[in-house]
């Protein structure tokens, strides 16, 4: 992920899975759970060194990225609970 404009020329996080846009970076897990667990704790912000108030950062096209990776078939709850 790395900072950049989003479709409305507003400041967004983009994703960059080639880790190749010149710049500071963030890596993210690409599931829904670490996504949603990086915007309510306004990760994108701090790991990019953007200033809280810096115009509203969206995430969304990371969401957008995130989501399309996600198989249909492929179960959405999981019990790691007892894994080793």
């Amino acid at each position: 992920m790395t900072a950049g404009s989003g479709p409305d020329g507003r400041p967004a996080v983009v994703p960059d899975p080639d880790g190749t846009a010149p710049g500071r970076g963030a890596h993210l897990h690409p599931t829904t759970g670490c996504y949603d667990l990086a915007v309510r704790r306004k990760a994108f912000s701090r790991a990019l060194r953007l200033t809280p108030g810096a115009g509203g950062l969206s995430s969304a096209p990371v969401g957008e990225y995130v989501a399309s990776l996600i198989d249909p078939t492929e179960p959405v709850n999981r019990d790691w609970s007892n894994s080793s």
